[in-house]
């Protein structure tokens, strides 16, 4: 069963796949076509339901009908050779997919785990050798900058899951929350605290206590602003949960026919939406979501 990290990780990536792309460009210097489309793909590499044999999150760069590069996102907590297999026929199904470069990035926020999976994978295959492209705390950058951080979001959550220990990060983070519409800063405080060990959370929580009069969505922040909620900020974090839903199930190739979407649309609960976008996350058919 994914876990929130898991869940939360691929969330950036599939809200905004240009994330994969600028990672890769900062900390191993690979050269991309620039201003060119950059989107999420379906991630499941055969024609039936496999569970070991469907990536996180999948992101093409290029036109759409011609793609020039495949990049694979997994997200990996934990030491698993198996996992370490299974990446090796992701990347060589969306070769002969594309006939394109491509580049398996795995993003571990555990430093020890990133190191294992920095690892090169040897196959029995004739010169085909796996050099996974990591992004581990290292490699995350300490953002201090509020500024940077509302231009940049995701990279953001990313700094404060990696060090998040630091008040100068946790502080700057939650300035740049208030130049972001309420809707943004509560959906990228919750991605944040998902993401972010226990003292990094209660630091955070403290800090909001403290600096902001807006509601939020952690554990904490439902029980204490949960009631200063308008009408209009409840309806709005419902519709942005409905998109983040319908582009979910986009990007996963499943289909939604004129029920579905009707479903979606009618649903008021947040909270029920959130639940449904973390499992389209992997679900394998509509049925599996709505269960």
């Amino acid at each position: 069963m994914p876990s929130v990290v898991h869940d939360t990780l691929n969330t950036l990536f599939r809200n905004r796949p240009e994330l994969a792309v600028e990672l890769l460009q900062h900390v191993y210097a690979m050269d991309f076509p620039p201003h060119t489309l950059v989107e999420v793909a379906g991630s499941d590499f055969n024609d039936r339901p496999s569970q070991d044999f469907q990536a996180d999150t999948v992101v093409l760069v290029g036109p759409r009908q011609e793609p020039v590069h495949g990049v694979i996102v997994e997200v990996q907590r934990d030491r698993t050779d198996e996992k370490r297999k299974a990446w090796t026929r992701y990347a060589a199904a969306l070769w002969l997919r594309l006939d394109k470069p491509v580049t398996l990035l795995a993003i571990c926020p555990d430093a020890g785990t990133a190191a294992w999976a920095s690892e090169p994978i040897e196959t029995e295959l004739a010169r085909f050798t796996l050099q996974p492209r990591v992004i581990g705390p290292d490699q995350i950058p300490a953002i201090d900058d509020a500024a940077y951080m509302s231009t940049h979001p995701e990279l953001a959550a990313l700094s404060v899951m990696a060090h998040g220990d630091r008040p100068a990060v946790t502080n700057a983070f939650v300035k740049a929350l208030v130049e972001l519409q309420d809707e943004h800063a509560a959906k990228y405080y919750e991605y944040a605290y998902n993401l972010s060990a226990p003292i990094v959370r209660q630091l955070l929580e403290e800090i909001m206590t403290k600096t902001t009069d807006w509601p939020v969505y952690s554990p904490f922040a439902r029980e204490h602003y949960g009631k200063g909620l308008t009408e209009g900020q409840v309806k709005g974090r419902a519709e942005g949960e409905a998109e983040a839903l319908l582009a979910v199930l986009e990007a996963r190739n499943l289909a939604v026919n004129p029920e579905v979407k009707a479903r979606i649309a009618g649903c008021k609960d947040a909270q029920q939406l959130d639940k449904w976008v973390r499992r389209a996350a992997t679900a394998h058919s509509i049925d599996e979501i709505f269960d």
